[in-house]
């Protein structure tokens, strides 16, 4: 009894003595280290105590587990630690990143939606660069030949379509065929404090719309993986390894403000969240703002004549060849909205789609002939709603029972309230 006790005791020491050794670690790096990753060291702690941080903020939780491992990291510009990309600070403690996996719109995020991302270098660190964005959408076997762990660290704005949560959905799946842990560093979702719209229908599954959930989900990409598991939607049910660092100080209702722009065309806060009831014109003949300074702001076409507003969509960084490029655009300006009003609304706003739809001289040509309309609602039924003469009212009203069916099952996998 005497030797077990001694064993005991040992256990517990080491355990304490490494722990020491990973905090003084991370102590004796002091002025080198980032300041956003330190400000605990430099007498800020109470401060930084009561404001909200991601996950990546959070080294102390998760550094020790990447000490000897070879990491790949699915990332791209947003996933910063305040102004330092992620990359950057864990090259700076020495961490071992073998691959970087870039989603749509790239590493660096300045590639146009549904622009082709090449494998390639990143010029700055030197690291391969894999895309998982076209035809190679999922790490193989040999993307992860020479991987231990996989981190998941971009900042997602909370709509179905948004397709990082399908980039997350492959890097799930990736994991759990090939043995490979994956870590989600959590961030907050903008479009967290509601949950609206249409439920995917199965048959309508695409990249940009993978799941049987609302347009706008209200979880975060931690609360999502955590989901996507636990509802048995990756291929033959399977289960990889993940472990999920939560954000600190953050609740659904917390509003946060993104620091960098998730995509070349969502650049402010008012297209974040203008976005889950703009972006159906991209089913339709109207644009909506690409091209323009304005992106997710705005709406418009040729033969629209409903307002005094005009813009014209060129070609540019982030909007290559943009619809109606170069027309005159009739439409409608939301650039006045205060992004507190949108975002106080709490629910997607049909009327700027109906309106459109209703004043539209062409309707029969009104949606695109690909029915991506129906991709992006989840389902043909929005579609045939508006062109049956639906009102919002009803529209909104044949949503209810699935989205109470879905509050249900999300209820599950929050990690805030």
């Amino acid at each position: 009894m005497m030797y077990n006790a001694k064993i005991k005791i040992f256990v517990l020491l080491f355990a304490f003595w490494q722990q020491a050794c990973v905090n003084t670690d991370l102590q004796s790096r002091g002025d080198a280290t980032p300041p956003e990753a330190t400000a605990a060291q430099n007498g800020q702690e109470e401060q930084v105590d009561q404001t909200l941080q991601v996950g990546a903020a959070q080294l102390q939780d998760y550094l020790p587990m990447l000490r000897g491992k070879r990491l790949g990291l699915v990332v791209n510009q947003t996933s910063t630690i305040g102004k330092t990309h992620l990359v950057d600070t864990l090259l700076h403690y020495q961490i071992d990143i073998k691959a970087v996996f870039a989603p749509e719109h790239g590493f660096r995020g300045n590639a146009d939606a549904g622009e082709k991302i090449a494998d390639g270098r990143d010029p700055q660190t030197g690291l391969p660069i894999i895309s998982l964005y076209g035809n190679h959408k999922e790490p193989t076997a040999e993307d992860l030949q020479n991987i231990d762990l996989l981190i998941f660290d971009i900042q997602d704005v909370g709509a179905r379509f948004y397709t990082y949560i399908s980039t997350l959905h492959y890097v799930l799946q990736a994991g759990a065929k090939h043995n490979v842990p994956i870590i989600v560093l959590d961030r907050p979702n903008p479009n967290g404090h509601y949950v609206d719209g249409p439920v995917l229908d199965p048959n309508f599954q695409s990249f940009v719309g993978m799941h049987p959930v609302p347009v706008v989900h209200g979880m975060t990409v931690g609360e999502y993986a955590q989901m996507i598991i636990g509802e048995n939607w990756l291929d033959n049910g399977l289960q990889p390894q993940l472990t999920i660092i939560k954000c600190t100080n953050y609740t659904h209702q917390t509003p946060y403000d993104l620091p960098i722009a998730p995509s070349p065309n969502l650049p402010n806060m008012r297209a974040i969240y203008l976005y889950p009831s703009l972006c159906f014109f991209e089913g339709t003949v109207f644009s909506e703002g690409r091209g323009t300074n304005t992106q997710f702001q705005v709406y418009g076409h040729p033969d629209f004549n409903i307002g005094s507003y005009q813009f014209t969509p060129r070609s540019g960084p982030g909007s290559k060849y943009p619809k109606l490029e170069n027309q005159i655009c009739n439409g409608v300006s939301l650039v006045s909205l205060a992004p507190e009003a949108i975002r106080a609304e709490g629910q997607i706003n049909l009327f700027y789609l109906l309106q459109a739809y209703t004043h539209f001289p062409d309707q029969k040509n009104f949606f695109l002939p690909n029915h991506f309309i129906d991709k992006l609602a989840g389902s043909s039924r929005l579609r045939e709603q508006i062109t049956a003469g639906w009102n919002a009212e009803q529209i909104r009203a044949s949503w209810q029972d699935d989205l109470e069916t879905f509050r249900q099952v999300r209820a599950k996998y929050l990690l805030y309230k």
